[in-house]
């Protein structure tokens, strides 16, 4: 019997050993099956999503343009343009590229363009990659980039290869450092990551399983979130764990009794925190986006391998470990409870005594963060900013908009009736269209017309004049037109962001009621847990805009980003709120709501804090991947959950349940 009870433990370390083994490889894979290409995630509904389709019948080949500019300050001379005719050459030859038009010179003989268009069906970074080595060897004096919506996704495809690396590295540094501080023990540390790595490797696994056979769609966004959850929440899981685990071993000399205590005591909050994060991700299925969608399964798949690895590995090698676990300062058997005095004691004591004034306070402080709300530009934002760092399909945009027009390269395409193409020909000419022309061949009885825009494809410029032209060439009756091309593309990708915003959020917030109703056995509670959320999530919102304007200086921000801030910081801040309001109705059950509310923040002060240090830390670490989504991400997450743990799980949350009393669990009957 004794020797069964050991075995369990041991087929558990060997098996996730063998699993992370197998599964961890996938980590470094995921990219191969990321798609970043935003035209493949608006819903078939979508305006530019059709007229894409009705492109395929003009022509079998997708493509996306790569457009080459050459710019000489003096003036393009001969050798100039004779080394982009002979470069042409040489890019056709590259696969993927289907065709390379003829280098055309600016008005004012100082660049030279030159449109590629590679084909979407292979592998548009690594063809834009062979097309700039084909130019590296430019005359002196010349400058050679490479620009347009392919090159932009070369870009995008070199940005995110920093995730299975050094967006691992930095979050491991960190999640070690922070442990070590927080239990003063090398060894400790190394189980924790351990449980998180083969976590990570499990997610791995099954996201790339189901993104190669299409089952969902992944991109650098999802990935680099993906390691991070993984990252924060098993770590998350892992301190709770620990925490009780600790605090059994003061009371119980078996260290097998001491983990079953703490497991048992621990699953119903991990199990209900990774259940309620999962429903909240699960909410983005609800999106009218494939890559909003696709973030959804590959957060929830991320959650619950780290749920699985923290209540099956951990408490096996905590098992099998024992107290030298938190070695050299073991846990003595008799030995008061490290959260059992020391600076959550006075902090309980201090809301026990005033709490309607700290409630109200801390309420105070998170509106006047609230109320600057409104300064958050989140209405989209150019594709060319999306880049923290220089790259060259920007800086090829800025030459390109010297010497050529804006939307030179990336067309705006409309399809339309043949008998009405001539009408629609003229009425795409609005304000902000430098030309328009018409192919002629028909196909289906349908027409194709193309119309290069004034200002940058990426621009909001550009987005207005699109909303111009669709607006012009929809009045034209028995046209039947529709606007595509890649700034059409943008536009609609960012109106469907915005209707996921509001279809989005309130969902979240019913699925995220129920769960805790049925959790705390109460009605009033998560009305007021959910109130709290919500305020330091608009607090937090806040706050980032008065830092994105004028400390940071970023140009605006995607309309997904409050959709994802939300998403995150109401799951994730919820998670806290769950791990102290379930061990105050454990507690309260004992005694009463007053003393059960102080016990349980004094004793999960401590492991939450640290909790929601390592989480904000590990979603800080996303701001080494230079790209603007994710930058704002890291910080409206890191400085959201920050808010929650010390804030409003610390000061708002125990002062309300205070004051309002046992009424708080009502219809449930706790003293």
């Amino acid at each position: 019997m004794r020797t069964a009870r050991w075995l369990v433990p041991v087929l558990l370390v060997v098996a996730w050993l063998a699993l992370g083994g197998f599964g961890g490889p996938y980590a470094g894979k995921l990219s191969d099956v990321a798609t970043n290409d935003n035209s493949a995630f608006l819903p078939a509904s979508a305006e530019s999503t059709r007229a894409l389709d009705e492109q395929r019948t003009f022509s079998t080949d997708q493509t996306l343009p790569a457009i080459v500019v050459a710019e000489r300050g003096s003036g393009v001379a001969p050798q100039d343009n004779a080394f982009l005719t002979e470069a042409a050459a040489r890019i056709q030859a590259i696969p993927g590229v289907a065709r390379v038009a003829s280098p055309q010179p600016s008005q004012d003989g100082q660049a030279l363009e030159l449109t590629v268009s590679v084909l979407v069906g292979g592998e548009p970074g690594e063809v834009v990659e062979q097309i700039r080595a084909e130019l590296r060897q430019a005359p002196p004096g010349l400058t050679v980039l490479v620009a347009g919506p392919a090159a932009q996704i070369a870009d995008l495809v070199t940005a995110f290869g920093g995730i299975d690396g050094l967006l691992l590295l930095v979050a491991g540094l960190v999640v070690a450092l922070i442990l070590v501080v927080v239990y003063r023990s090398p060894l400790l540390p190394v189980v924790v990551l351990l449980s998180a790595v083969f976590a990570l490797g499990l997610a791995s696994l099954v996201v790339y399983l189901l993104a190669d056979h299409d089952v969902l769609t992944l991109n650098g966004q999802s990935q680099g979130i993906l390691f991070i959850l993984v990252f924060g929440a098993a770590t998350d899981y892992a301190l709770l764990l620990v925490s009780r685990f600790r605090e059994q071993l003061s009371d119980t000399e078996s260290r097998r009794e001491a983990v079953e205590l703490a497991w048992r005591a621990t699953l119903p909050p991990i199990a209900a925190s990774a259940g309620t994060v999962v429903l909240g991700v699960l909410c983005l299925l609800f999106s009218d986006l494939q890559s909003n969608r696709g973030l959804g399964p590959v957060a929830a798949i991320g959650i619950a391998a780290a749920f699985l690895a923290s209540v099956t590995f951990l408490p096996a090698a905590l098992a099998l470990l024992g107290r030298a676990a938190f070695w050299p300062v073991r846990p003595r058997l008799g030995e008061p409870h490290p959260e059992s005095s020391g600076i959550w004691g006075r902090i309980a004591k201090a809301v026990a005594a005033k709490p309607r004034a700290i409630w109200i306070g801390t309420t105070v402080l998170l509106l006047a963060g609230a109320a600057f709300v409104p300064q958050l530009r989140a209405g989209g934002v150019a594709q060319s900013e999306l880049f923290l760092t220089p790259v060259d399909s920007v800086a090829g945009q800025q030459v390109l908009a010297r010497h050529f027009p804006g939307g030179s390269g990336s067309p705006t395409t409309i399809i339309a009736n043949a008998g009405q193409g001539e009408a629609v020909a003229r009425a795409a000419r609005v304000d902000g269209v430098a030309q328009v022309a018409a192919i002629p061949n028909v196909v289906d009885g349908r027409v194709q017309v193309v119309a290069i825009l004034t200002d940058a494809a990426d621009s909001e410029a550009a987005l207005d004049t699109v909303g111009r032209i669709r607006e012009a060439v929809h009045a034209v009756p028995g046209a039947d037109a529709v606007v595509g091309g890649t700034t059409a593309t943008q536009l609609d990708t960012q109106k469907t962001s915005e209707r996921d915003r509001a279809v989005i959020i309130p969902i979240v917030l019913v699925v995220i009621f129920a769960v805790l109703a049925l959790l705390l056995r109460a009605l009033l509670a998560p009305l007021l847990l959910i109130a709290t959320v919500v305020l330091s999530f608009a607090a937090t919102m806040g706050v980032s805009a008065l830092v994105f304007n004028h400390l940071l200086d970023f140009p605006g921000a995607d309309p997904a980003v409050p959709l994802f801030g939300f998403v995150f910081l109401v799951a994730l801040g919820i998670d806290y709120n769950i791990f102290l309001m379930t061990r105050v109705r454990e507690e309260a059950v004992r005694t009463n709501t007053r003393q059960g509310t102080m016990r349980g923040l004094t004793l999960t002060g401590g492991v939450i804090t640290s909790a929601g240090v390592v989480l904000a830390a590990t979603f800080a670490a996303l701001a080494v991947i230079p790209i603007l989504f994710l930058a704002q991400i890291a910080f409206i997450v890191a400085f959201g959950v920050l808010l929650d743990t010390l804030i409003v799980r610390s000061l708002l949350v125990p002062a309300l349940t205070l004051d309002v009393g046992r009424r708080i669990w009502w219809p449930s009957k706790v003293p």
